[in-house]
């Protein structure tokens, strides 16, 4: 039986500093591919880090998907809580999947 996969973005806060991309890719594969992570840092006008987060683009079932959320969201991970949502499509890869069709 084919599994349908569709393409999500996740919002994914309560991340430490010293996060890195293949922190989060190996954490997220296990439910599914993995297309892209991008972590953001927002900094005070000092320009210390307050909060990290990231955007994750994952190709997922709809079952795994739920699974991802209830077994990942508000856990304690590297030394920060996981906040886990679906966020809005990126602007750039829906203007891109526009120019195509």
């Amino acid at each position: 039986m084919k599994v349908n996969r569709e393409m999500k973005r996740l919002y994914v806060g309560g991340l430490s500093q010293n996060i890195s991309e293949a922190d989060l890719q190996n954490q997220f594969s296990r439910f599914g591919e993995v297309l892209d992570v991008e972590i953001i840092t927002r900094k005070d006008d000092q320009g210390n880090p307050q909060k990290v987060f990231a955007y994750i683009n994952i190709s997922v079932a709809e079952a795994d998907l739920k699974k991802c959320m209830s077994v990942l969201n508000k856990t304690k991970w590297k030394g920060g809580t996981l906040q886990i949502q679906l966020a809005k499509e990126n602007f750039l890869h829906r203007r891109i999947q526009i120019i195509k069709t």
